[in-house]
């Protein structure tokens, strides 16, 4: 029912296109010699991808016949002008960063190239490598349509230190009536101290990542396989429950404004017990620089309900637009920056900690990296491998995605839900009325579909 329309993406996107330009873009400009087949490269400003533009000298190396143009932008404005650009055609960019919740729609409308291909025909670039759940979801009928630069999933980090002070033990796999024991144990908000640490800051990239992973081991949907919208099943309500009253009896302050950033700050600063969020964390948590609790973590699959398994799954990842004029050389860019060698590269000339994680199967076989990625690369292994619907959904859906629904009306869906959430978190409205109104939402969404696929 759900199956992503032309039309429906560009209507979408095309509101985005108002106030931008490529002009207007705030970027790194152009590597190398410019007398050269110029690519312009559309990323997101992340510190992993500005070390990809500071080793540009590396590339051009290799390439000396090629320029690159970047254009980096925060995630917000950057996923903005490159689904604007994209939707409607634009053709600016040779390159764009995306994930995988426009990969699959956006191929299936044509708007981007088909990369296997390409990986094929690349020698020594094995996409096999890729980790099988991240090529997965970034593949269409078993063709890669993007090729992931990293990726994540999400478990539970906890004080070792303090759980064997206290006499606790973690379970190898807990469930929330565990994690809520626990924290209930070690929360003591007096020393401004919080048994467990939860995203409510509202979003859909913020507190409904974390939530929809618990509606999903609980048995929720956001729509049933008939395109139904399921936000006020009982199934949903108790996972939201559970959600709401763990983070306000035992979470920390203020946090119907935590998103990932203020979790992050307040775990590396040794202010809470647990923090259930992405398993990027690891990099700011074992760094000693950054840390007070590095070396002082563990680290154990998401908690789950009725499943096996739970936690989401995320790529950035690149792709080609079918308006490039440039295909070829955007290739060369493309497999320079999620190969092997990129790894090893990044490894030795920056740091071992700052290496991508979670793209290759073979990054945690290199000595370095598996040294200081002891504490978590197992893991981190282990939640990319069950982040399917299969392992960590009850019920079978109709659209794609893990902590997203996988149309182009979620980015709004999400939001306006993330934000009754939030404000059930903040006490300013009660679960009930939250989930009544997401789903008044949610019924809006799946309505258009219903008259669309009546026509």
């Amino acid at each position: 029912m759900f199956r992503p329309r032309t039309r429906r993406l560009a209507a979408a996107a095309g509101t985005a296109v108002l106030g931008l330009s490529l002009a207007a873009c705030a970027g790194a400009g152009a590597v190398g010699g410019g007398d050269g087949e110029q690519i312009v490269v559309a990323i997101v400003s992340n510190p992993q991808m500005q070390d990809a533009i500071s080793l540009q000298d590396e590339f051009r190396k290799e390439h000396p016949g090629i320029d690159v143009r970047f254009v980096s932008l925060p995630e917000n404005e950057a996923r903005a002008k490159i689904t604007a650009s994209v939707a409607t055609g634009g053709g600016e960019f040779d390159v764009v960063m995306i994930s995988n919740y426009e990969t699959p729609m956006w191929a299936e409308n044509g708007w981007i190239e088909n990369l296997q291909p390409y990986a094929d025909a690349t020698e020594g670039y094995d996409p096999d490598d890729f980790v099988p759940s991240v090529r997965e979801a970034l593949s269409v009928d078993g063709d890669l349509y993007s090729v992931p630069f990293y990726g994540e999933s999400s478990f539970l980090a906890y004080r070792k230190d303090l759980f064997q002070q206290a006499g606790l033990t973690m379970p190898d796999r807990p469930t929330w009536d565990d994690v809520r024991e626990l924290a209930a144990e070690l929360h003591d908000p007096s020393q401004d101290f919080a048994g467990i640490c939860l995203r409510g800051l509202a979003g859909w990239g913020e507190v409904m990542a974390p939530m929809t992973t618990v509606m999903n081991t609980y048995g929720g949907q956001w729509f049933d396989e008939g395109g139904n919208a399921r936000l006020d099943s009982p199934e949903v309500r108790e996972a939201v429950e559970t959600y709401v009253d763990t983070v306000q009896q035992y979470g920390q302050p203020g946090a119907a404004t935590s998103g990932f950033g203020d979790c992050l700050t307040r775990f590396a600063q040794g202010q809470a017990a647990m923090w259930y969020d992405a398993t990027s964390m690891v990099s700011s948590i074992e760094d000693p620089a950054s840390s007070t609790v590095a070396g002082k973590t563990g680290y154990v699959p998401a908690p789950v309900s009725e499943t096996d398994a739970a936690g989401w799954l995320y790529s950035w990842s690149l792709a080609i637009p079918s308006t490039s004029e440039h295909k070829d050389a955007a290739w060369d860019f493309v497999s320079w920056m999620t190969d092997k060698d990129y790894i090893t590269l990044v490894g030795s000339t920056l740091s071992w900690e700052r290496v991508p994680p979670g793209s290759r199967l073979s990054t945690y076989e290199i000595p370095q990296y598996a040294e200081v990625s002891e504490a978590y690369a197992d893991a981190t292994l282990t939640a990319m491998s069950e982040a399917t619907q299969e392992k960590t959904m009850v019920a079978p859906v109709p659209y794609p995605g893990i902590q997203f629904v996988g149309i182009p009306e979620f980015q709004d869906l999400g939001t306006r839900v993330g934000q009754q959430m939030s404000a059930a978190i903040a006490g300013q409205k009660s679960v009930a009325d939250a989930l009544e109104q997401s789903q008044q939402y949610a019924e809006t969404v799946a309505e258009t579909y219903r008259k669309e696929n009546e026509r």
